[in-house]
């Protein structure tokens, strides 16, 4: 969607954070407010923002900045690559490659089909194999893309899925995130937007099985979730046994967003694909087991500075989420951004936080 949330980390933070404390700063802060943005950050630990979730820094540092002539900018998702870098997708049809280290762009490719049509790039996953596989909210659409760029094909599409006339989808509010699950054989797409006959509040998660040991995917089962009421979902990745992190959010004009961090489990979850509509209190459906992890407005501010309105300055419009790696005790290492839309009024942000995830 073009008009989105993200979580970033800053470039400057990522590096420190590895050591043993971090100074977070405001890209743009003077010298006065920056020693009054100081916070220092014990690695692993970071800021409490709920029983689950520490914010460890954030970074300003790509916000309004270009490479090779391109606004590094609307950015919607990520992905770690399998050479430690970082994959950033733009719905602007761009690809941008972020160095491991410091986050700061390293190339940029743009995206569209081989008939030229751009992509409305919202999520990508890098396969095992290094292939790109990255949603299209216009059509919809799971593209695959080799490492070096080449174009290899997509995925099958429900036909309730795609956008109405020819489905129940509607513009805009299709496959917002995308994430391979830990058994490496099981892809998961979101619809950002509920169906039209289905309640306003439950979105439908696509699944795709590999096909033997090839990059290619099958249909296979399709999911019922219930978000918080007022939030879409902007983007969902993979933790270590089979469930997902969900990133919702929403926004109220003259108060800001709001931004929250979920743990969703499909595994005894209905399968709905046959399923015409999901109303009420879905008799008959069990939707996937959710979790709130944190509302991220209960986070600290850390200094953080904002262009309009918000419940906590620290807040954007986040879109993205990825896990990077984990902490010493088990904790998953996480990196979010924020979309500004090439809006004055937003900010393109990068968040680190570490979660400890509620056992099954």
């Amino acid at each position: 969607m073009r008009a989105r949330l993200l979580l970033t980390v800053a470039a400057p933070v990522l590096t420190a954070l590895a050591c043993t404390a971090v100074t977070v700063l405001p890209a743009e802060a003077s010298a006065s407010s920056a020693r009054a943005a100081q916070a220092t950050v014990t690695p692993g630990i970071g800021h409490t923002c709920s029983r689950w979730v520490a914010i460890n820094g954030f970074s300003d540092s790509l916000d309004k900045t270009t490479f090779e002539g391109i606004p590094v900018s609307e950015l919607s998702g990520l992905a770690r690559d399998t050479n430690g870098q970082f994959l950033a997708v733009g719905d602007d049809s761009h690809l941008f490659t972020l160095d491991g280290r410091t986050k700061k762009p390293v190339a940029v490719r743009p995206l569209a089909t081989p008939d030229g049509t751009e992509l409305d790039s919202e999520a990508i996953v890098v396969d095992h194999d290094g292939t790109r596989l990255i949603t299209d909210e216009e059509q919809p659409a799971v593209h695959r893309y080799s490492a070096s760029g080449r174009y290899l094909g997509s995925l099958p599409v429900p036909d309730a899925l795609k956008v109405a006339p020819a489905g129940r989808a509607t513009h805009n509010l299709t496959f917002e995130g995308l994430a391979l699950l830990s058994d490496g054989r099981t892809l998961v797409a979101s619809m950002e937007g509920a169906l039209t006959g289905d309640d306003a509040g439950i979105r439908r998660l696509q699944t795709w099985q590999r096909v033997g040991h090839s990059g290619a995917f099958r249909l296979g089962a399709q999911f019922a979730y219930r978000s918080d009421a007022g939030l879409d979902i902007s983007d969902i990745t993979a933790t270590d046994d089979g469930r997902l992190l969900v990133l919702e959010r929403g926004f109220t004009a003259g108060v800001g967003n709001s931004v929250r961090l979920v743990l969703a489990d499909s595994r005894r979850a209905t399968d709905v694909s046959e399923v015409p509509e999901l109303t009420g209190d879905l008799t008959g459906v069990r939707p996937m087991a959710r979790t709130l992890l944190t509302d991220v407005s209960a986070c600290p501010s850390l200094g953080a500075t904002t262009k309009q309105p918000q419940p906590n300055p620290l807040l954007d419009n986040i879109e993205g989420v990825t896990v990077t790696g984990h902490t010493r005790d088990g904790r998953l290492r996480l990196l979010m951004v924020s979309d500004d839309n090439q809006r004055a009024t937003q900010t393109t942000r990068l968040y680190e936080l570490t979660a400890r995830l509620p056992r099954t």
